[in-house]
């Protein structure tokens, strides 16, 4: 999506989530920058989302990810978001909830 990424991963317990989620995006930063796939210079927003799912659902959060093109044909992103916020019973505070890329 032109917007946004959903990224299944396993973790060890001894590492920290935003130090896998700082790791991996310096990381993708650096390639994508190295390899000037965007114009300019490319950085993620500075937030994060994360939920977990057990092994059980392993399949369809697969599926969910292969075809987020139809789920987003449907409702935005952003929408989608505040949905799993609520549906988790995550407070937040709509001031810090994703806003379109200008």
């Amino acid at each position: 999506m032109p917007d946004h990424l959903h990224l299944l991963t396993g973790m060890r317990p001894d590492v920290s989530l935003s130090d896998l989620v700082r790791d991996i995006k310096a990381g993708s930063s650096k390639f994508i920058n190295k390899s000037r796939w965007v114009k300019g210079r490319f950085s993620w927003q500075e937030g994060f989302g994360a939920f977990s799912y057990s092994r059980a659902q392993l399949g369809a959060v697969i599926r969910y990810i292969q075809n987020q093109q139809k789920h987003h044909a449907k409702k935005s992103f952003r929408e989608e978001y505040v949905e799993l916020l609520e549906k988790f019973g995550v407070e937040y505070d709509d001031r810090y909830v994703f806003n379109n890329a200008e």
